[in-house]
């Protein structure tokens, strides 16, 4: 696992797979109160990375748009 800074930066697709795996280990039942409570202190972090990633790119999907010719126009403010 990466260090909490690195989640910031942090591609959504590795976000989420890390945040799976994550997830895959606290269903497993396994590791100590300690380690689980770690972990799951990450997996909200990553959560929250990937819901920002994701609103990013839904205000991005809603900046553009087609007319009815489905040319694409892309609004003046870019993200």
């Amino acid at each position: 696992m990466t260090s909490n800074k690195d989640i910031e930066s942090m591609e959504f697709e590795a976000a989420l797979k890390e945040l799976e795996d994550i997830v895959r280990i606290l269903e497993d039942g396994k590791s100590s109160l300690k380690e689980s409570v770690t972990l799951y202190e990450r997996g909200i972090m990553l959560k929250k990375r990937c819901d920002n990633i994701l609103e990013s790119v839904q205000l991005r999907i809603n900046q553009i748009s087609c007319d009815k010719n489905e040319d694409i126009r892309i609004s003046e403010t870019e993200l």
